[in-house]
C-alpha cells in the first residue's frame, strides 16, 4: 500500500534535501499513489559507514516507508574506478579484495537504518563488469569532454596543472549506467554526487525513454566544521561504541548543532524550530548538544545505551573521573618510546599524530602530563595512559 499524505511527502520532498529534478514531476508520481522504484548507491572505499551516510540512508528509509521500491546499491564495480567528485587528484584505484573488505559489514550498518525486509541489495558488478568495449563507446558517445571538463575540481587540476585519468570521465557513465540498467524512477544522493545522478537521467532518457527524477540531501559537515573524512578524524561512525559516538557529538562545533538535529535525527520539525530560537536566544549549547547526542546514540544503539554514554560523559569530561570500562594494551616491554607506545596501543593513528599530540599537551600518563615526545616511559603494570579528551588505555604487563 502506497501512502500518499501529502504532509508526509512534504516532508520527504523538503526537509534535509538540496535539489530535486524535477520537483513538481516527482511530486505528482508520490501522489498519484504509483509504486516507484527508487535507489541510492554507495561505493564501499571505506569499511565504515558515517553519520553523513545516513542523511541519504534515512530519506531512503522515508521512502520505504511511504510503501515505494527502495534498492541498496553497492558499487563494488565503480568503487574501483574511484569517484573524482571534489577530488583535487586521482583517487587510488582499490582492488577487488579490498572493495569486498570493505562492504562486508554494510549490511549490518545499513540495518540500522533501513528495513531490509523491504529492501533489495544488488551490486553493480553484476553489469558494468559485462560491458565490452563497443557498449562503452556507445555510453562515452553521449557526453562531450566540454561537459566532464566543466566540473570544478577537474577545472581546479587542469589550472593547477594536476594529471587528469581518462577513466575518471568514464565514472558518471558507469553511474548513469546503473540507473538505466536496474531501470529506476528516481535516484537519491548526496548533494555532491548531482552531476552523477544527472548523468543517469540523461541516459534513461535515451535509453528508455524515460524521466528519471533525481532528489539530493544536503551535505553534513565534519564535526570541526570540514567536509566529512575519515582523513580528517572528524566523523561519527554507526560502527562507533555509544561511548564515542557520545563524545564525539559533545565536541562538534556548536554552530552545527541544528544541522546535526535536522539531518540526523527524526525530531519533528516544530521542535526543530524551538532548537534553534533556543540557540539564537544565546541558551548554553552544551545542554542542546547532550540532547542530540542522546537522541543519536538512542536511534543507533538503543535509549539505555544513550543514558550510560551521558552518565559516562559526565563522569569522565565534568567530574574528571576515570572511564568505568578501560581498554587494557598488554606488552612485556621494560621501556618504550612515547610515541612508539601510543601507536602500538592504537590510542593514535600514526607516529607524526603521536609527536602532535604529546606536543600539543594532550598526553597525560597516571594523570602526569608528558612534553618531550622523545621521552622513553617506564613500563609500569596498570598504569592509565590518557591520548587527548576521550581515548584511553590501561598498561598489563606480560
Amino acid at each position: 500500500m502506497i501512502n500518499t499524505n501529502p504532509e508526509k511527502i512534504k516532508e520527504v520532498l523538503e526537509r534535509g534535501v538540496s535539489e530535486v529534478v524535477v520537483k513538481e514531476e516527482l511530486q505528482k508520481k508520490l501522489l498519484s499513489g504509483k509504486s516507484l522504484r527508487i535507489y541510492f548507491g554507495i561505493d564501499p572505499t571505506s569499511p565504515n559507514l558515517h553519520l553523513g551516510h545516513t542523511v541519504v540512508l534515512r530519506k531512503l528509509r522515508a521512502f520505504q516507508d511511504l510503501g515505494h521500491e527502495v534498492i541498496l546499491l553497492i558499487g563494488d564495480f565503480t568503487a574501483r574506478i574511484g569517484d573524482p567528485t571534489q577530488r583535487d587528484a586521482a583517487r587510488v584505484p582499490l582492488t577487488e579484495k579490498q572493495v569486498k573488505d570493505n562492504f562486508k559489514d554494510y549490511k549490518k550498518q545499513a540495518a540500522k537504518v533501513l528495513d531490509f525486509k523491504k529492501l533489495k541489495v544488488k551490486y553493480n558488478s553484476q553489469w558494468l563488469s559485462k560491458l565490452n568495449f563497443a557498449d562503452i563507446i556507445k555510453l562515452a558517445s553521449n557526453f562531450t569532454v566540454q561537459q566532464m571538463l566543466a566540473r570544478d575540481m577537474f577545472a581546479r587540476r587542469m589550472q593547477e596543472n594536476k594529471p587528469i585519468n581518462l577513466q575518471e570521465f568514464l565514472y558518471p557513465l558507469m553511474q548513469g549506467y546503473d540507473s538505466v540498467y536496474m531501470d529506476v524512477d528516481l535516484e537519491v544522493a548526496g548533494n555532491d554526487q548531482i552531476f552523477n545522478a544527472l548523468a543517469g537521467r540523461d541516459l534513461q532518457k535515451i535509453y528508455h525513454n524515460k524521466d528519471k527524477d533525481v532528489l539530493t540531501t544536503k551535505l553534513l559537515l565534519g564535526t570541526d566544521g570540514r567536509k566529512m573524512s575519515k582523513t580528517f578524524g572528524n566523523t561519527i561512525s554507526l560502527s562507533d561504541s555509544p561511548n564515542d559516538m557520545f563524545g564525539k557529538v559533545m565536541s562538534m562545533q556548536d554552530q552545527l548543532i541544528y544541522d546535526y538535529f535536522d539531518l540526523c535525527t527524526g525530531v519533528p520539525l516544530q521542535e526543530l524550530a524551538e532548537i534553534k530560537n533556543k540557540l539564537a536566544s544565546g541558551q548554553n549549547p552544551r545542554d542542546i548538544k547532550a540532547r542530540l547526542a542522546k537522541e543519536i546514540v538512542a536511534m543507533y544503539n538503543g535509549k539505555d545505551a544513550a543514558e550510560k554514554a551521558e552518565k559516562e560523559f559526565d563522569s569522565v569530561f565534568r567530574n574528571k573521573e576515570m572511564p568505568t570500562d578501560i581498554p587494557t594494551f598488554e606488552t612485556a616491554k621494560e621501556n618504550y618510546p612515547i610515541l612508539d607506545l601510543l601507536f602500538d596501543a592504537k590510542l593514535t593513528d600514526s607516529k607524526s599524530e603521536a609527536k602532535r599530540l604529546v606536543e600539543g599537551g594532550g598526553v597525560e600518563i597516571n594523570k602526569q602530563k608528558i612534553q618531550d615526545w622523545k621521552q622513553e616511559i617506564k613500563i609500569e603494570d596498570g598504569m592509565i595512559i590518557q591520548a587527548g579528551k576521550r581515548k584511553f588505555i590501561k598498561i598489563k604487563k606480560i
